[in-house]
């Protein structure tokens, strides 16, 4: 594929709507960190294991390299905010942001629609990402319209239909 048909291609797949989380973790110096991705999937329930990608280019490649845990917060319909903050690599993310300390200190955000903390299973290079796998360790639901994204804009879930 040439680079317009990359272009063709990254539309395509913006036919898929996706949730928006963020995913969290601490560097090396114990610094939080967190990015928003929408690659975020679930791979088996027993055991209970989840994956995301992130780009070899991300400001945050090399964190997510090392780290032996991260948390995947699923954003709620309010805060498209929060996510376009975390979309951004220049800045501190958590300079305004409260969280808790979660499990081997993970950086957890208060608010979310779901929170799963996980343990590095493995990391398989694909192209221009890496896929992390993990293996959720904890889990807390707080049932809320979610955030999704479709066709390069955020959207929120209407009336349900059956």
């Amino acid at each position: 594929m040439n680079e317009t048909d990359s272009r063709e291609f990254r539309d395509a797949l913006g036919s898929f709507p996706t949730g928006v989380a963020i995913i969290t973790a601490r560097d090396q110096d114990g610094k939080p960190v967190g990015m928003t991705v929408n690659s975020f999937a679930s791979v088996s329930l027993a055991p209970p294991l989840v994956l995301w990608s992130i780009d070899n280019n991300s400001a945050f490649f090399d964190v997510f390299m090392q780290a032996s845990n991260f948390a995947v917060h699923i954003l709620r319909s309010d805060q498209q905010r929060l996510s376009h903050d975390f979309s951004s690599e220049d800045s501190d993310h958590f300079a305004e942001v409260g969280y808790d300390p979660g499990i081997e200190e993970l950086p957890l955000l208060k608010s979310y629609s779901a929170l799963f903390q996980c343990e590095v299973r493995s990391r398989h290079p694909a192209g221009d990402h890496v896929i992390l796998l993990g293996r959720v360790l904890e889990l807390r639901k707080c049932p809320a319209e979610p955030l999704v994204f479709f066709a390069g804009k955020y959207y929120k879930i209407g009336a349900e239909h059956s």
